[in-house]
C-alpha cells in the first residue's frame, strides 16, 4: 500500500487550489480526478455557446488570477477549458486523471485514512474532499414513467437546438442553466415550456456597474453561513442572468413576451401527461423580490459609501402574472418531443465511510475542517462564506485547508 502526506479527491477548482497551497508549502500530494482531462465540468457539463456567468475578474484561481484585457467581459466555455488545462500545467500539479475513488476509511490504530480507487489503495496522512455538490445529473423519480418517444435529457447534457428533436421543448427548473437554455431554445426558433421555480433574478447591470461589481464590493459573498435563515438555504438555486454576448439581464416577464409558456412546479408524471404545482405567479413574486432585495442592498451600499451616481429603475414587467395557471400539461398536444431537466444536480459523501454529514447530507465541519484529524472538504456553497464554491473565493478556503496540513 502506497503512502501520501495528503490525497486529494477531485480536480475541479477547489481541488486544484488546495494542490496549489500545498504545492507552494511543499507539501506531498495528489489529486485523483475521475475524468480524463482538466476543467471536466466546463469541457463536459456545458452547453456549446456557454459563457461564464460572473465577469472575468472573479477568475482568482490561486497564482493566476486573471490579468487580461477585458476583466469585465465574459469567457466563452473554450477558454475557461484552457485556463484550467494552462492551470494544472503552470503549475506542475500532480493531478492523476481517470482514478476514481470509491472509499475513504480511518484507520483506527493509525489515525490515518485507506483510500481505495479503481487504481489500487493508498494509505494518507491527510485526505482533502473537493467533490463538491454538483456530482450526479437530479431527475425525478416519475420520469420513468413518462412516454417513451420523449427524448429526456439533463441540462449538463444539452449542447445546442440543433442536436435535440424537432418539437417544442419543456424545461423543467428556471434558475441559471434553465433560464438560459431557455433562452437560446426560443431564440432558436423553439416553442418552449418552462417550468419555474424560486431562483431569483440579478440585473446583469445596474447604476453603472455589473451587479457581481457592487454585490462583491457591499460584502455579499462574503455572508457567512450563521447567516442563512435555515440550513437548507445553502442549496437554493443561483440567480439567473446571462454572460453570453457580452452579459445581459434575464427576466421570466420577458420570456412570456417572447413566447415562452411559463407553468409552475412539475409535480408529478405519468406517459404523455405531467402534472404541475399551480404555483406560478407565488414563484415569480419571490423571483421579483429578489431582484428588489439586491438592488436594496446597492442602493444602500451606494448611498452609505456616498458614492455619486444618478438613481436608475429597471424595468417593472408583470406580464407573467398574467399567465394562467396550469395544472396539467399533456405532451403530445402540446407538441413537446423533449424534457430537459434542469433542477440541478445531486452529492453523495457516502464514500467516506464516517458519520460526517448532517440531515441533509452536508459536511459537518467548520470551514472545511471535520471533527476526524486529517479530513477536510473544500468546494462547497456555505462552506464558510457565499463564496466558498465560487471561483471569486474557492481559493480562501484551499488556503487555510493547507495551510491547516502543513502545520499539523
Amino acid at each position: 500500500m502506497q503512502h501520501l502526506n495528503t490525497i486529494i479527491i477531485g480536480g475541479g477548482q477547489a481541488g486544484l487550489a488546495t494542490s496549489y497551497y500545498l504545492q507552494q508549502q511543499q507539501v506531498e500530494h495528489v489529486v485523483f480526478e475521475q475524468a480524463a482531462q482538466a476543467g471536466n465540468a466546463w469541457r463536459n457539463s456545458r452547453w456549446d455557446s456557454f459563457s461564464l456567468l460572473t465577469p472575468n475578474w472573479t477568475l482568482q484561481m490561486p497564482g493566476a488570477e486573471y490579468q487580461g484585457d477585458d476583466p469585465d467581459g465574459f469567457l466563452p466555455r473554450g477558454e475557461i477549458v484552457a485556463y484550467f488545462e494552462d492551470y494544472v500545467k503552470r503549475f506542475d500539479l500532480p493531478v492523476q486523471y481517470g482514478v476514481r475513488v470509491t472509499a475513504v476509511e480511518h484507520v483506527a490504530d493509525s489515525g490515518k485514512y485507506q483510500v481505495t480507487t479503481d487504481r489500487g489503495v493508498w494509505l494518507a496522512d491527510h485526505v482533502v474532499v473537493a467533490t463538491g455538490l454538483f456530482q450526479g445529473p437530479k431527475k425525478p423519480a416519475f420520469a420513468e414513467n413518462l412516454s417513451s418517444r420523449i427524448t429526456q435529457l439533463h441540462s449538463s447534457a444539452y449542447r445546442n437546438p440543433q442536436s435535440l428533436p424537432d418539437g417544442a421543448v419543456l424545461v423543467v427548473g428556471s434558475a441559471q442553466s434553465g433560464c438560459q437554455i431557455t433562452e437560446e431554445l426560443y431564440e432558436s426558433g423553439r416553442k418552449v415550456y418552462l417550468c419555474v421555480g424560486s431562483a431569483g433574478r440579478a440585473p446583469r447591470r445596474y447604476r453603472g456597474r455589473d451587479v457581481f461589481d457592487w454585490l462583491k464590493q457591499a460584502g455579499f459573498f462574503d455572508r457567512t453561513v450563521d447567516k442563512l435563515p435555515t440550513p437548507k438555504a445553502k442549496f437554493s438555486g443561483n440567480p439567473h442572468l446571462s454572460g453570453k454576448d457580452g452579459g445581459h439581464t434575464i427576466n421570466l416577464h420577458q420570456f412570456v413576451r417572447d413566447g415562452v409558456q411559463l407553468m409552475g412546479r412539475i409535480t408529478s408524471g405519468e406517459n404523455e401527461t405531467v402534472m404541475l404545482a399551480g404555483d406560478l405567479h407565488e414563484s415569480l413574486a419571490k423571483v421579483d423580490k429578489f431582484e428588489a432585495d439586491v438592488v436594496k442592498i446597492i442602493d444602500d451600499f451606494i448611498a452609505k459609501n456616498g458614492i455619486d451616481l444618478p438613481a436608475e429603475s429597471l424595468p417593472d414587467l408583470r406580464d407573467g402574472y398574467a399567465v394562467e395557471n396550469i395544472r396539467e400539461l399533456d405532451l403530445a398536444s402540446a407538441g413537446i418531443n423533449t424534457i430537459l431537466w434542469a433542477q440541478g444536480y445531486t452529492f453523495d459523501f457516502s464514500l467516506i465511510k464516517l458519520p460526517v454529514t448532517d440531515a441533509d447530507g452536508y459536511p459537518i465541519q467548520q470551514r472545511g475542517v471535520t471533527n476526524y484529524p486529517g479530513l477536510y472538504f473544500v468546494g462547497m456553497p456555505w462552506l464558510s462564506k457565499y463564496k466558498s464554491g465560487l471561483l471569486v473565493g474557492v481559493g480562501e478556503d484551499s488556503a487555510y485547508i493547507a495551510s491547516h496540513i502543513a502545520s499539523s
